[in-house]
C-alpha cells in the first residue's frame, strides 16, 4: 500500500489500484444513494489523477474515498471533486477536512496543468455537506436543477473554490 501519512498519526491515504479498487467500489455503495459505472472506475485508476483519487484509511481501515477528475473549461484547468465520503461511525473525527486539505494541497502545487479551480454539486438535501464544504473556503455558485435522475431531491448546488498559487 502506498500511503502517504496525515498529521495524524491514525490517518493515511492510498493510491487506487485494481488491488484496491474493491474496497473503493464498497465504500461507494455504502456511502452514496447512486451506483457509478465502470467508466467512473476506469477513470479514476488514471495515473493523471493519482494525486486526486485516495482511499481515506483510520487505523488501517478502510473507512473512505475520494475521487476527483480534471476538465477543461473556458481555457482554464478545472478540478471536478466527483466523490468524497467517510463512513458514519468515523465521522467527526476531522478525516473529511484532513482528505480535503490533501486534495486541495495537491491542486494548489500541482502545475501541469495549473488548476484554476475545485468544484463540486451537493444535493440541495444534504445541508451538512454544504456547510462542511463552506467552511472548507468553497461558495455556492448556482443550483443545477434535475442533476439527480434517480434519487430525489433532483437538484443540486454547486459549490467552488478558486485554487491560489
Amino acid at each position: 500500500m502506498t500511503s502517504s501519512k496525515a498529521n495524524n498519526s491514525r490517518v493515511s491515504f492510498a493510491s487506487l489500484t485494481l488491488n484496491n479498487l474493491g474496497t473503493v467500489r464498497k465504500l461507494n455503495s455504502v456511502l452514496f444513494p447512486i451506483k457509478y459505472t465502470e467508466k467512473f472506475y476506469e477513470g479514476i485508476l488514471s495515473p493523471d489523477v493519482e494525486n486526486f483519487c485516495k482511499l481515506v484509511y483510520y487505523n488501517d481501515i478502510p473507512v473512505g474515498t475520494i475521487c476527483c477528475r480534471f476538465e477543461n473549461k473556458d481555457e482554464q484547468v478545472h478540478l471536478y471533486l466527483m466523490t468524497m465520503g467517510v463512513l458514519a461511525p468515523y465521522r467527526s473525527r476531522g478525516l473529511g477536512s484532513q482528505t480535503l486539505q490533501l486534495i486541495l494541497d495537491a491542486a494548489i502545487s500541482h502545475e501541469k496543468p495549473s488548476i484554476n479551480k475545485i468544484y463540486l454539486h451537493v444535493q440541495t438535501s444534504n445541508v451538512e455537506a454544504k456547510q462542511f464544504y463552506e467552511k472548507h473556503g468553497f461558495k455556492q455558485v448556482g443550483l443545477h436543477e434535475n442533476y439527480y435522475k434517480k434519487i430525489v431531491p433532483h437538484d443540486a448546488w454547486i459549490l467552488e473554490k478558486t485554487i491560489e498559487h
